[in-house]
């Protein structure tokens, strides 16, 4: 593993630990960290025809390894899609490769983003950190799996407005060294 790789595995492995998992922003996630079944993918390129073949590698990837291997994978993205917009546009380009592959229904994607703003709020407001990570990321999910732990949650459509309380709760300290990658 090049420095580079090692210092983004570590940023990442921290963010899982401290945010994912340390303020619960995602209930499912304890468990396959623990059992190392979290596969992060980090892509060097900065070429978007580059980044389509290792976003249907790690598609394929995932697909044909068994959950108790490899339950989900994190493809990190350092050196492109750096602004928020280029991430926004390529992630409707990994919809429509996911959709083209035949696998919509089979996985699916969540996204993750340094400068994460959902519509209809401020870049500064808070719920944003919900999805805010150290580099863009798409995060590719079974549906099998996330149907069945959210089978077994109680109340799955809290969730979302837990993990706003959450974050919304942390004072700038707290923020700060939590998500020391936000400008």
């Amino acid at each position: 593993m090049s420095k580079q790789d090692s210092s983004v595995q570590h940023q990442i492995d921290q963010w899982l630990d401290h945010v994912v998992i340390g303020l619960n922003l995602c209930p499912f996630a304890a468990k396959p960290k623990r059992l190392n079944q979290i596969h992060v993918d980090i892509f060097n390129g900065t070429d978007e025809a580059e980044l389509d073949r290792a976003f249907l590698k790690a598609l394929d990837e995932l697909q044909s390894m068994p959950p108790e291997h490899r339950e989900t994978t994190l493809l990190v993205i350092p050196n492109t899609l750096q602004s928020f917009e280029d991430y926004m546009l390529y992630l409707q380009q990994a919809q429509w490769l996911l959709q083209r592959a035949g696998l919509e229904g089979t996985l699916q994607i969540a996204s993750f983003h340094p400068h994460y703003q959902f519509d209809g709020t401020e870049p500064s407001d808070k719920e944003n950190l919900t999805n805010r990570s150290p580099y863009p990321i798409l995060h590719l999910i079974r549906e099998d799996s996330l149907a069945e732990v959210l089978a077994k949650y109680p109340d799955p459509e809290s969730i979302p407005q837990n993990n706003i309380d959450r974050v919304e709760s942390l004072t700038n300290q707290e923020i700060s060294v939590l998500f020391p990658h936000i400008k």
